[in-house]
């Protein structure tokens, strides 16, 4: 058996264990229609969040905030819900870039399995770790490296990141290796994967469209994981999950499509964008955390001062 064929196998498995948790789920939360359009508008919102999902923008990000703007979730149940609507889309951005990008086998499944085990270690180690300074690290790192591709795209091949390779070996695969599992265990305290990962296989001298199945692949074996214990305790909302996968699996196949078919000078600026997003993201979640820190530490310390 191929490596290749091993991940098919595996995605194949992780799909049907969540086909199946939905349906016996569907039993214990029937599906409820409020109001006529509240199915179309959840299928528009999978199908949109899926499609830049699939670009390398990323999800959970702008679902949330489609949900919390249309008010059709409610919070406790958004987390939920992202990772179960989500799952099978991305399974199925991680089955197609596997096809369509043929990254070299021994690279593609040891940088997942080094994400999916960063992943488990991180829950238990890297979860203690300050979440604001990790962001205000992250989003520095990324804001120079978004600087030093757009310096990379006008300038050409002066800065010797404009490789094409499409699999690593030797020092660079190790390399890889430990980056993934750094990355992996990022996510666990909210860092997303696909930006430093496409920074890293560049960096690297890869093709920046081989990231494409590095991450996807990564993501699309963790989150069963958590989807399955959220369908366990009944801690989603189903008609919304339910649209996130009915419009998330064309809006993945429509923009995998077109990733595929870009020029590579098109993926590098692609790269910029979902960098700058990401670094953006990250810094301004880091300021807002140390604002609400701040009004909490003056909250806690009123008392002393009126004594």
């Amino acid at each position: 058996m191929s490596l290749r064929t091993a991940l098919y196998i595996g995605l194949a498995v992780v799909a049907v264990m969540q086909i199946v948790a939905l349906l016996r789920a569907l039993r214990r939360q029937p599906l409820a229609l409020p109001r006529p359009l509240d199915g179309v508008v959840a299928v528009a919102i999978g199908f949109i969040t899926n499609f830049f999902d699939t670009l390398g923008i990323g999800s959970f990000a702008t679902t949330t905030s489609l949900f919390k703007f249309l008010r059709s979730v409610p919070d406790e149940q958004i987390p939920g819900t992202l990772n179960v609507g989500h799952t099978l889309p991305t399974i199925v951005e991680a089955a197609i870039f596997i096809v369509i990008v043929a990254v070299e086998p021994v690279t593609l499944v040891l940088l997942i399995l080094a994400s999916v085990v960063g992943a488990w270690l991180g829950a238990g180690l890297v979860a203690r770790l300050p979440r604001r300074y990790v962001q205000i690290g992250m989003g520095s790192a990324l804001t120079v490296a978004a600087v030093l591709f757009i310096m990379v795209n006008l300038k050409g091949s002066q800065f010797g990141l404009t490789g094409n390779a499409l699999g690593l070996a030797g020092l660079r695969l190790w390399i890889g290796v430990v980056v993934s599992l750094c990355l992996g265990s990022l996510m666990t305290i909210g860092i997303g994967l696909y930006a430093p990962c496409m920074i890293m296989v560049s960096l690297l001298g890869m093709n920046p469209i081989a990231a494409f199945p590095i991450m996807m692949g990564s993501c699309a074996f963790l989150m069963p994981v958590a989807s399955l214990r959220f369908i366990r305790f009944n801690a989603f909302s189903m008609l919304a999950a339910l649209g996130l996968t009915i419009g998330g699996i064309p809006g993945v196949w429509i923009a995998a499509h077109m990733v595929y078919h870009l020029p590579i000078t098109a993926v590098r600026w692609l790269v910029v964008i979902v960098v700058i997003y990401a670094a953006v993201t990250m810094l301004r979640s880091a300021a807002r955390e140390g604002a609400a820190s701040g009004t909490s530490d003056q909250r806690f310390a009123a008392p002393e001062s009126l004594g």
